[in-house]
């Protein structure tokens, strides 16, 4: 007699859909859209160049640092026409600002696999006019909306080299479940890397993740200095 064995429940679902050319994200203080070859000058005066205040920027990027715009140039180029990652650049929307209505950084989704709804957020790049600014979670926000409640994903991966810190701490901080260390699962620029595993699934998205984003992000969570007044833990229940 054949012994059952376990397996998972069915699952009755419609394939997820690719990321568009077409699309534009619009927040309070940014707008994510396309990246796009002209984005690149914008982008190397912020994170390009020999400085290394700039080139620690690219220590656990998979490219980079980039010294001369003429190699940078190429590099958005590529990543402009790349399908996956499918890249977005980050355009600031903030009035007061130099910025204003500029490139400030860019992300990608990546390892797209729409048959099984899993996609994963990645190649982060936050210059320093963005970093720790509310503009660096609306971008992850709108994304991570767009992926779950537009294109219909169920699973949202973060990634990153165990040593990463900071953004270890930031997958966290963005609600996301620590899953595991993938020893030796790379090698980057010529050295082994261990990565560190998260994820946020659809329902999690839904019922607390998501609604405590929009609360943290509201003007009103903010004093007149900037500081917040709560935090995502916080506002998440953690």
């Amino acid at each position: 007699m054949a012994v059952a064995r376990p397996r998972g429940p069915l699952v009755s679902f419609a394939k997820a859909s690719l990321p568009s050319s077409q699309t534009i994200l619009q927040g309070r203080t940014v707008l994510l859209k396309k990246l796009e070859p002209t984005h690149a000058k914008d982008l190397f005066h912020l994170v390009g160049g020999d400085d290394p205040a700039r080139t620690s920027l690219w220590d656990y990027m998979g490219d980079g640092p980039y010294p001369q715009l003429d190699a940078f140039e190429k590099n958005i180029a590529s990543k402009s026409a790349s399908p996956d990652p499918f890249f977005f650049a980050i355009i600031d929307k903030r009035s007061a600002m130099p910025s204003f209505g500029k490139a400030i950084g860019y992300l990608s989704l990546m390892r797209i696999t729409p048959e099984q709804l899993c996609i994963e957020i990645g190649n982060v790049m936050f210059s320093p006019v963005l970093q720790r600014t509310v503009g660096a979670t609306e971008a992850f926000y709108l994304l991570a909306r767009h992926a779950f409640d537009d294109l219909g994903y169920r699973r949202l991966e973060w990634k990153c080299d165990s040593l990463n810190a900071p953004s270890r701490r930031s997958a966290l901080r963005l609600g996301h479940t620590y899953e595991g260390i993938f020893r030796q699962h790379m090698i980057v620029k010529g050295r082994s890397r261990d990565t560190a595993w998260f994820s946020i699934l659809k329902e999690e998205w839904n019922q607390t993740v998501a609604g405590a984003m929009e609360k943290w992000l509201d003007e009103a969570n903010f004093r007149d200095d900037g500081s917040q007044i709560k935090t995502l833990q916080e506002l998440r229940g953690d």
